[in-house]
């Protein structure tokens, strides 16, 4: 019998850790703190992990350690390097939460492009009723048909919204930050052509050398004024303070954001500090996470277990 350890179950919601018990004994913890994971982790046989950092630190006094599961895609907060030297496993889990991004990114998008959040308070605060005017036209908004949509980073995520866009009668555009992504359904352009085209942009594309503050002041004041903001990929991706800035000073017409730079999201973020509040929405890292994605992954998971009991080499990330 094996054991396994889970450090941050909470960060999947209610899924039903017992199915883990199929491989041996299981312990699980909401959260641990950086402080806990060597003492934690020094028994295990399997150890799963979504934020919590696995280094060399609190790896080395885990002697009977044979595999981490990343439950999650990225796997940043693990040491691979020292995984490798030390002959143990690592697997993550990828393209469970497609569609389920593409949803939140349009469903944020049209929110703010709609001024819903305006007209809903309108009418539930009372004023509606009062208005003596069967409608209200305080907040024009536009049409997304026959608008341009930038796209950065066309993976799976932007291809997906790529098609949604097509629905809508949206022309598409995109940029690749590795340069390696290309699609003849859609006009490839540079960085500086998507910014001043767009009357969308979305980000969708990993944190890396290439893409890490790439969304700063400079590049906010190349967009159009009626401009609007997606990220749904890393928060670093944008600056924060840049475009805290940039909407205060009416450079664009407002951003819709699911990541953030430090989450959550700290008390001192401009973002939060912002005059016309109006003008963001800001959801906390929850774009992955319907629940039908969380249990895709978790069954996910427990395959890519199945497969090392196996002695077979699903999703691993160390090779």
């Amino acid at each position: 019998m094996k054991n396994l350890v889970v450090l941050d179950g909470k960060t999947l919601g209610n899924i039903d850790y017992d199915m883990l018990k199929e491989f041996g004994e299981c312990v699980v913890y909401d959260m641990t703190d950086k402080v806990d994971v060597a003492e934690r982790i020094k028994d295990a046989n399997v150890v799963l992990t979504n934020k919590v950092v696995l280094n060399e630190d609190n790896l080395k006094e885990a002697k009977n350690l044979e595999l981490i599961c990343e439950m999650a895609t990225g796997f940043n907060n693990i040491d691979i390097e020292y995984a490798k030297k030390n002959n143990i496993a690592v697997t993550n889990v990828a393209g469970y939460s497609t569609n389920t991004v593409v949803q939140h990114t349009f469903a944020s998008l049209l929110h703010l492009y709609n001024k819903i959040s305006f007209y809903d308070n309108f009418v539930k605060s009372g004023e509606y009723s009062k208005s003596g005017m069967f409608t209200n036209l305080d907040r024009p908004y536009n049409d997304l048909m026959g608008k341009t949509w930038g796209i950065i980073g066309l993976g799976a995520i932007g291809r997906g919204v790529a098609k949604v866009c097509e629905a809508f009668g949206v022309n598409v555009i995109y940029y690749s930050t590795s340069g390696r992504n290309s699609s003849s359904d859609y006009r490839r352009v540079d960085l500086e052509e998507l910014l001043k085209e767009s009357d969308i942009i979305s980000i969708h594309a990993p944190l890396n050398d290439n893409t890490k503050g790439l969304i700063n002041y400079e590049n906010l004041c190349k967009m159009k004024k009626e401009a609007i903001l997606v990220n749904m990929g890393r928060g670093p991706i944008v600056v924060d303070k840049d475009l805290a800035k940039a909407i205060d000073e009416e450079k664009i017409s407002g951003a819709a954001l699911d990541v953030f730079s430090v989450e959550p999201i700290q008390g001192d973020n401009p973002l939060l500090s912002v005059k016309n509040k109006d003008r963001l929405v800001l959801t906390p890292h929850i774009a992955w996470a319907s629940a039908e994605a969380r249990n895709r992954l978790f069954n996910d998971l427990l395959e890519n277990i199945r497969a090392y009991n196996r002695g077979e080499k699903r999703n691993r990330v160390d090779c």
